[in-house]
């Protein structure tokens, strides 16, 4: 029916994550067949614990039939008639990733994708889901999401599991030092190969992120003073809206990308060009999972990789704002720069240096 370490991950999901208690409604989102595993799990639990679920399973081929072929009327009726309305009478909320092809919406036009996060991405999940719900999203593991990885695929199932399944209360403990020095913070800067960027946060919020919105987790993020940001920043590979891209190169002046390059400029470009928010930033993060070693192509894991920052184009969260709006947040990595907190280096390459930071190095946390 499912594996043992399914139900742990349920288990993890509806108590720790979700904070669920009887009577409460939770929406169960499986997009691709191949996560129904934890899907089944996830219903058994929730009903254990006198929790009424209600369940979405979506095949990924027709999910790409309908972005490529939707336009604003389309999703708005989606939205109006159907999901938000759902949504808005949720508690919380599971989305489990479990799409075999990162690459399946890869070929739906600029305007497809902009009818989609407009009229129904925005209004459901943007600012009723994430505002008003405990939720979650994750990945499950699979033969092509290993293949990216470049792992086989039974050590990658153990990776997956190891990373998900994280003590996430020491992890939570142990980033309280970094959490102290950066409320305390006014400038931040990067400086690596090919990176030489540098930020305000004075003022800030931080969000320590230890298993309640993202399985696997581990990241402390804010957002930037919007004009502050300058500077120039390198990132590793990443893929979005279903398109690759091998590097990321942003040149930028006064918070505002002013210069690119990329291993696919006239995608970045489109990107970029979705809206004014879409040129500037709207969060900056530490990624502080100890499993999490190298990138896959999958964002919930890249994000959290250890001694790596991401600098996110786009839309801010309304916990941690920065004033900047857009219909794209692209959580692009920057692995191993050297941070300085107001001119102190923190961290080199990838291992925190000073004395009260270094419980967050990986030998520390595993």
């Amino acid at each position: 029916m499912y594996k043992q370490q399914d139900k742990e991950l349920a288990e993890k999901i509806l108590n720790f994550s979700c904070e669920l208690k009887e009577g409460q409604n939770v929406m169960l989102q499986l997009t691709g067949l191949n996560g129904v595993e934890l899907m089944r799990a996830l219903v058994e639990t929730a009903r254990e614990l006198k929790v009424h679920p209600f369940i979405q399973i979506n095949d990924t081929d027709i999910q790409r039939m309908l972005v490529e072929k939707g336009d604003e009327d389309f999703w708005k009726r989606q939205a109006e008639a159907d999901q938000l309305p759902l949504m808005k009478q949720m508690d919380a909320f599971v989305g489990i990733r479990a799409s075999q092809n990162i690459y399946e919406q890869s070929e739906a036009t600029k305007k497809a994708n902009e009818a989609y996060s407009n009229e129904f991405l925005k209004p459901v999940h943007f600012e009723e889901r994430v505002n008003n719900t405990n939720w979650v999203v994750l990945r499950y593991p699979s033969p092509a999401f290993a293949m990216n990885a470049k792992m086989p695929t039974e050590k990658f199932k153990e990776f997956y599991y190891k990373a998900c399944l994280l003590d996430y209360s020491q992890l939570a403990e142990a980033m309280k030092p970094l959490e102290e020095r950066l409320r305390d913070t006014d400038m931040i800067q990067l400086k690596g190969e090919g990176t030489d960027i540098q930020f305000s946060v004075k003022g800030q919020n931080w969000i320590p992120c230890f298993g309640k919105r993202n399985i696997p987790d581990g990241e402390l993020f804010s957002s930037p003073i919007l004009s502050s940001v300058d500077g120039h920043i390198t990132y590793t590979s990443s893929v979005y809206q279903g398109k690759p891209f091998d590097y990321v190169k942003l040149e930028v002046r006064d918070g505002v990308v002013v210069d690119f390059d990329s291993s696919n400029n006239e995608q970045l470009e489109e990107i970029l060009d979705t809206d004014a928010g879409a040129r500037q930033f709207g969060e900056f993060s530490f990624g502080l999972n100890p499993i999490i070693e190298k990138p896959m192509h999958d964002i919930l894991f890249d994000e959290k990789i250890y001694g790596s920052n991401h600098l996110t184009l786009g839309n801010d969260y309304e916990i941690a704002p920065n004033g900047n709006e857009s219909n794209i947040h692209w959580d692009l990595v920057c692995i191993g720069a050297d941070v300085y907190l107001d001119g102190e280096k923190i961290r080199e390459g990838r291992k925190f240096i000073t004395d009260d930071l270094k419980v967050l190095n990986p030998e520390n946390l595993i």
